[in-house]
């Protein structure tokens, strides 16, 4: 039974996608993920990713910009970690519904 939503401003609805389109890049979806566990520097998520320090920098800082991801300096290091936990539920709706489609078009291709 779907639930019944008040409609969307159209500031709601603007800030919803900006949220959507920070989330489109697959290197910050990367990110996230080995931020989840705990705090990384930046070097230790490059390290994680695979990214380049630069590459790294770049989508933590849009992922700052969102409220995603927070940071704090100790000594040479920044240190980041995740600022909106409610992020990694929107991620489990949407990789619940990816495995819904997978499994249904695989039922009707008889696989």
């Amino acid at each position: 039974m779907a639930k019944n939503h008040p409609a969307l401003s159209e500031e709601a609805i603007d800030l919803v996608a900006a949220r959507f389109r920070v989330l489109g890049e697959p290197s910050r979806l990367r990110l996230l993920q080995s931020l989840r566990p705990s705090e990384l520097s930046v070097s230790q998520l490059v390290d994680a990713t695979g990214l380049a320090q630069a590459n790294a920098s770049r989508h933590l800082q849009a992922l700052a910009e969102a409220g995603i991801v927070g940071r704090r300096r100790e000594g040479a290091n920044v240190i980041y970690f995740i600022a909106d936990p409610g992020i990694f539920d929107l991620c489990e709706i949407v990789c619940g519904s990816l495995q819904k489609r997978v499994q249904s078009h695989a039922r009707a291709l008889g696989s």
